[in-house]
Parts: C-alpha cells; sequence; structure tokens
C-alpha cells in the first residue's frame, strides 16, 4: 500500500503513462495512475522515487527516437529540354543521312568499328550514338532516352546530366572498341540510354546515403536501375548486351561521384548552358571528324 505518494511522470498522453506504469510493475516497483485534469500523472511510494526515476530514465534513454530527417531533394527545372535536343540530333541525323545531304559514305564513317577505333578512330564512339538501323531502333531509343535523360536531368540539370550521358555513352562505347574484337560493328543511342539509367540510379543512392534509412530503402534506387538494365538491356535479337552493361556501369560511377557532396557543390559553378553546349560540341567534333575521314 503507497502510504506517501510522489510523482515521477506526467504526461497528457494515457498510453505513454501505461508503458511507463508497467515498466515499474516489472522491477516491483508499486505505482499508481491518476488524473488531473487533462494530464496522467504516475506516481509510486516516496522511499521508491528515486529508483523509480532511475529506472524512467533509463528507459527513455533505449527508446528515445531519434528524428529522422528528411531532405527533400532539389529537382532541377527545365528537365524537358535536354530531352528535347536529344531528340533533334537523332532525327536531324537520321534525315540528313537518310535524304543525302551528307557524303554517302556518312554512316560507314559514323559507325562504332572496334578494328577502326583500335587504329585511333576515337570519333566513331560519339557518331555511333546517332547511327540508328531503321525506323524501329530510332524510336525505341528515342522512347528510353527521353524518358531515362528527362528523369536524370531533373537531379543534375538539364546540361550536366546531358553532358554525363553523352561521354559516359562515348566513354562506353570507347571501351568496347578498344577491348572487343576488331569484328565488332554496332550503331545506336542505347548505350546513351542505358548510360542515363546507371546515371540516375547511382545518383539518387548516393545522395540519399547519409540519411537514416532502411537498407532496403537506401539500395532501392540501384536495385531498380539493375532489374531495369536486365529487363529492358538483353531484349530482342542482336542486342548488343555488352554496351548497355558498359553504358550502364560508366553512368553508375559518375553518378555517384556526381552525388559526393564535394564534387556536387563544385559541378554547381558549371553552367547548364555550358554543360550542355559541351555535349553538344562533342558530337559535332566528332562528326567533323567522320565526315572528313578518308
Amino acid at each position: 500500500m503507497i502510504e506517501d505518494l510522489r510523482e515521477v511522470y506526467r504526461s497528457t498522453s494515457h498510453p505513454a503513462c501505461r508503458d511507463r506504469a508497467l515498466v515499474l510493475t516489472a522491477v516491483n516497483i508499486e505505482n499508481i495512475m491518476l488524473t488531473e485534469g487533462v494530464d496522467c500523472l504516475l506516481c509510486v511510494d516516496a522511499a521508491d522515487a528515486t529508483r523509480a526515476l532511475a529506472h524512467l530514465r533509463q528507459y527513455e534513454a533505449e527508446n528515445h527516437a531519434v528524428p529522422v530527417v528528411r531532405v527533400a531533394a532539389r529537382v532541377y527545372p527545365f528537365a524537358w529540354a535536354g530531352a528535347i535536343v536529344y531528340a533533334l540530333v537523332l532525327l536531324g541525323v537520321a534525315f540528313a543521312i537518310a535524304n543525302g545531304y551528307w557524303r554517302p559514305e556518312a554512316f560507314e564513317n559514323g559507325a562504332l568499328d572496334a578494328g577502326l577505333v583500335q587504329q585511333g578512330q576515337w570519333w566513331r564512339a560519339w557518331t555511333a550514338l546517332t547511327l540508328h538501323l531503321d525506323a524501329n531502333h530510332i524510336v525505341a531509343n528515342l522512347g528510353g532516352g527521353i524518358w531515362f535523360g528527362y528523369l536524370a536531368a531533373r537531379q543534375l540539370g538539364s546540361g550536366r546530366a546531358w553532358l554525363y550521358i553523352v561521354t559516359g555513352a562515348a566513354l562506353a562505347n570507347l571501351l568496347e572498341g578498344l577491348l572487343g574484337p576488331a569484328a565488332h560493328r554496332s550503331v545506336g543511342a542505347s548505350t546513351a540510354v542505358f548510360t542515363a539509367l546507371g546515371l540516375m540510379a547511382a545518383h539518387s543512392w548516393r545522395t540519399r546515403l547519409p540519411l537514416r534509412q532502411s537498407w532496403a530503402r537506401r539500395w532501392a534506387p540501384l536495385v531498380a536501375g539493375t532489374v531495369l538494365l536486365g529487363w529492358l538491356g538483353t531484349a530482342g535479337e542482336g542486342t548488343d548486351v555488352v554496351a548497355h552493361l558498359m553504358g550502364f556501369l560508366v553512368g553508375c560511377l559518375l553518378g555517384a561521384t556526381a552525388g559526393v557532396p564535394a564534387v556536387a557543390r563544385r559541378l554547381e559553378r558549371l553552367p547548364q548552358w555550358l554543360a550542355g553546349a559541351a555535349a553538344l560540341a562533342a558530337l559535332a567534333i566528332a562528326w567533323a571528324c567522320a565526315l572528313a575521314a578518308p
């Protein structure tokens, strides 16, 4: 029987009061719950007050939930701008070649030919990204590139995202040309499509890394990107799986690097228009070399 009541906890939450009453009961401290207006009071005998407070402090320390800081991801405006330019470049190159506005050898001079890349014709890594075999080929790459490029541009900005995509895809082509068999040939923007996918997935993963999240939520972007790579990057007859994988891996490397806070701060100094112009300039220089080649 409690003779000298001493208050050890007060709250407007009756469930919280009951939880602490159970804690004290578990350690054999007799207690009683009282109400005072809207407050719930937890009281013990004065002789047990010190011990009760110690157990309640321990309970609070063990069950204190550290608030999860949710940082809203920055979304860049005009993400559609780069996607429109991407579509215009692919359609423009196809139109110029199909209507004979460029020299007849333009397609052959621009295609990725591993043997010729190994002989020094580096520009093919860029020009091959803009070439397609037929209407179905170009439509598929237009759809994938516009969508993944748009999503990547929302994270990094239109100019910087497309500079990463074009450079990363060309690097993937260059590696495939230098390391692959000399007889290997390929064309198409699909390498750029999967570079954009890897860029977006890895950047999302890296920027979420400091947040207090479950393992599943933290790794979800990379897992989803890998699933899409397996689903979209291996379908269809004659699919260049190696190019898709290389593009995705290079995109992941670039995206993870761009997500590092120190790198991100430096990237902010690069104007979006200048980054986009650099991507277009690289393609223009590559095509100038291709059209001038014997």
